[in-house]
């Protein structure tokens, strides 16, 4: 009979644990959740600015900021959010009250000095840049720094800004894309070729360089293509690109036979180069 006693109050230290377990555990679950929901609206802000759709992203920033209008991250969000939807207007906007906010980092101003300029405010942009400390050395900072600087023709400040933006990232071949057409558009047409190759060295894939060196060369009168990889759609825009190279430098015949090459590589029909040539051939 005695051992039917001890149930009880063993079962009453149970409970009691039990009810201790469970004030604890809710007290733990409550932190954890808050936990996740950081997470997931961190998850999901990264993803709102880099593969939703860009307006769909405005929509999203523009209410959780309205609802929380304390936070810089979700304004940064909205700003960049604008930029990616190219209402850049609106981003310089948003961008100005962000730099304005006592803590904004150095990072902000670049990015309002990269809206200032898609926005065509290139003397503003300058005076953000110029606001930077020149510790603040990122590959963004001195790309947007070359480009102003090719604005304003300061060409030995251009290529000190695009070298040392290329040596601050692992993927320069946007920024050796930029380096050659500045060099391009200065008539320096082979180091234009050098970087537009350097250029798709690290990737293969850039057309805008492949458009880029078919132009430096076509520029120097060197009408055969570059041996890059290309698809076959890719060749004949080339060939079409080249072509129109030749006939602006006044070599009529070379171009007449470029068109005719990038028609008969195109595997569908090339209205452009078709247009191209009949205009040509009716000129006589």
């Amino acid at each position: 009979m005695r051992g039917f006693g001890i149930v009880p109050i063993c079962l009453g230290g149970v409970l009691l644990l039990a009810a201790c377990d469970q004030t604890t555990t809710g007290a733990d679950v409550d932190r954890a959740m808050q936990s996740v929901n950081v997470i997931d609206e961190s998850n999901l802000n990264d993803i709102m600015l880099t593969v939703a759709d860009p307006n769909e992203a405005v929509a999203y920033f523009e209410r959780a900021f309205g609802e929380q209008p304390d936070r810089i991250d979700l304004q940064r969000g909205l700003a960049k959010s604008l930029v990616r939807a190219r209402r850049v207007d609106e981003a310089v906007r948003v961008w100005a009250d962000v730099v304005a906010n006592a803590t904004s980092t150095l990072d902000d101003k670049v990015d309002f000095a990269d809206a200032l300029i898609r926005a065509g405010n290139w003397a503003r942009a300058g005076e953000v840049l110029d606001s930077i400390p020149p510790t603040h050395e990122t590959y963004k900072r001195y790309r947007l720094e070359a480009m102003i600087a090719d604005s304003n023709q300061e060409w030995d400040k251009a290529d000190s800004f695009y070298e040392i933006a290329s040596g601050l990232t692992t993927r320069p071949s946007g920024v050796l894309n930029n380096w050659g057409y500045s060099k391009l558009m200065r008539g320096e047409y082979s180091a234009a070729e050098d970087l537009f190759e350097q250029a798709l060295v690290y990737d293969p894939d850039l057309f805008t360089a492949k458009n880029n060196l078919v132009l430096a060369r076509g520029a120097q009168r060197i009408y055969d293509l570059p041996v890059v990889p290309m698809t076959q759609i890719e060749q004949a825009q080339l060939l079409h690109t080249m072509a129109l190279t030749a006939i602006k430098q006044g070599d009529i015949a070379i171009g007449k036979a470029l068109l005719q090459a990038a028609i008969d590589t195109h595997p569908q029909h090339f209205e452009a180069a078709v247009r191209s040539l009949r205009a040509l051939e009716a000129a006589g």
